[in-house]
């Protein structure tokens, strides 16, 4: 097995790839055995808004979403928010983001004042310095062999367990639990998209790059926000100011606003910065997956937060582009708010995402 050797600016961070059962309770870890997660519950009360949700204000009714395991989310009804259709929402199955994450503060606060937060600026500076244009080119040739490890999709989601995402300010629980809060949620309000069901499941699957066997990379090369290279840094860009210290900042080619690229281009045309989406839409592609290219748009650009959050870049996408948007910004409210303490049994739902990574997968996937 052949690995390659980059030099890496080193700054005071410490990668974190060990399990952290800080809340969890985990029985067997094979397709025959018992698995329950047991979740703590907040103090708090979920709040039921998102922040480009309009309310109902005529009937000011909530209801609820019981997940598998029995913790109840309160949510209300509201009208076409540009994610959740009238017909979803008239249904009393919508989702409705909590205002809140699992340590009490707002989803993707960046400046609360917290040891946590703290680390994640310091992920952040690491990740704006290293993540050049080169290097990502490089990385992504080696990584698109696929040559690691031979293994199923479910394999790949047990295997998840041992990574906690230090990038993410909302979340501090091994990453299956955040998978089936996804998927689970999703399926909720569109039972009849399998295919997005299954794409919850493994959109973070890429992760898996944090461990050992698949060259224990750091988790600036892994996790966080992604970004195009090879033109300008986004303003809207989380921690911008730390790209001053990377190498293509005053590279005259790259930073205008179309740099090496021309409107409309396409993404499939643009070099995204490094890291598990892009690993694991690699993974899907290259092993023939039959999910449909809204699907492996959301696994590729999920961590695009400049684009589907603040709108940046969108010069460079095209009619496609702009059409897969659309389903990425759905899936997009699940992803980041159902990140909360739930309890979900995950033997219970299991036998369902087997059949959908059956329909849509081949038994062995090449990683």
């Amino acid at each position: 097995m052949k690995f390659m050797t980059f030099k890496f600016t080193i700054l005071k961070y410490k990668t974190i790839t060990s399990v952290r059962y800080k809340y969890a309770l985990i029985e067997g870890l094979n397709k025959h055995a018992k698995m329950t997660i047991l979740i703590e519950q907040p103090d708090h009360q979920l709040g039921s808004q998102m922040e480009e949700k309009k309310l109902c204000s005529e009937t000011n009714e909530t209801c609820e979403l019981v997940l598998d395991g029995g913790f109840v989310v309160p949510k209300d009804i509201s009208k076409n928010d540009g994610c959740v259709t009238q017909e979803i929402a008239a249904s009393n199955d919508a989702f409705v983001a909590p205002e809140i994450n699992s340590f009490g503060q707002s989803f993707r606060d960046y400046n609360a004042e917290s040891e946590r937060q703290k680390s994640v600026e310091e992920f952040y500076k690491s990740n704006h310095i290293n993540q050049t244009f080169d290097f990502v080119k490089k990385i992504r040739e080696e990584y698109s062999k696929l040559n690691r490890v031979e293994m199923s999709i479910w394999e790949c989601c047990e295997l998840l367990n041992e990574v906690v995402d230090d990038s993410d300010p909302d979340l501090d629980e091994p990453q299956i639990e955040h998978l089936l809060q996804t998927a689970e949620a999703i399926r909720k309000d569109y039972p009849n998209e399998d295919w997005l069901h299954l794409t919850a499941l493994i959109h973070d699957l890429g992760k898996v790059l944090l461990l050992p066997s698949f060259g224990e990379l750091p988790q600036w090369a892994v996790v966080g926000d992604t970004h195009p290279l090879g033109c300008a840094f986004d303003e809207s860009i989380v921690h911008h100011k730390y790209f001053k210290e990377n190498p293509d900042y005053n590279n005259a080619s790259f930073n205008t606003k179309y740099g090496i690229y021309s409107e409309g281009c396409g993404l499939d045309n643009v070099m995204i910065s490094w890291g598990h989406d892009d690993y694991m839409y690699l993974v899907a592609k290259e092993n023939g997956t039959t999910l449909p290219q809204a699907g492996l748009f959301i696994i590729r650009y999920h961590s695009f937060y400049p684009l589907h959050r603040a709108g940046a870049y969108r010069h460079l996408m095209n009619k496609e582009d702009e059409e897969n948007l659309k389903w990425l910004q759905v899936f997009n409210k699940y992803d980041l708010y159902s990140k909360s303490k739930v309890r979900v049994d995950v033997e219970k739902v299991k036998p369902y995402y087997l059949s959908l990574i059956e329909k849509y997968f081949p038994a062995k996937l090449r990683w």
